[in-house]
């Protein structure tokens, strides 16, 4: 099993500052499933990261991720077409590529739970394999 995760767990856990920080650290420190990185978050990570705390954070998540800290998955063809169905179906809430591609990963992989902060898009979002995600932390 993995734990999926999105930008602001992921973010959260790198800002000290953040009212998150600690509840997305200890999840990151203390599970024992793999932490899978959709690749869609990256850029997303990359920006709130340069913009608040300077490129030393994300040096540090790259190296994590060459030291398998993380494992990042890439986007299959099956993905995007997912993507764009869900972006499609909630146009009305404003879900973006993102959000539809974590989702698209998370349906891929048969995982009943994803790490987010962001309950107002994955709390309607319906996934294909489970009636609803277990959202964490």
């Amino acid at each position: 099993m993995a734990l999926i995760l999105d930008t602001g767990v992921v973010y959260a856990a790198l800002d000290r500052g953040d009212r998150a920080h600690k509840r997305c650290r200890s999840l990151l420190e203390r599970t024992t499933e793999s932490l899978v990185l959709p690749s869609p978050i990256l850029p997303e990570v990359d920006y709130w990261v340069s913009k608040h705390l300077g490129p030393g954070p994300m040096v540090a998540l790259l190296r994590d991720i060459e030291e398998s800290a993380y494992v990042v998955e890439d986007l299959s063809p099956e993905d995007y077409r997912r993507a764009a169905e869900v972006m499609d179906r909630y146009s009305d809430q404003d879900v973006g590529f993102v959000d539809s591609s974590i989702l698209a990963v998370v349906e891929r992989l048969r995982e009943p739970k994803l790490a987010t902060l962001d309950r107002r898009h994955f709390s309607v979002l319906r996934p294909r394999h489970v009636e609803a995600l277990d959202l964490l932390p």
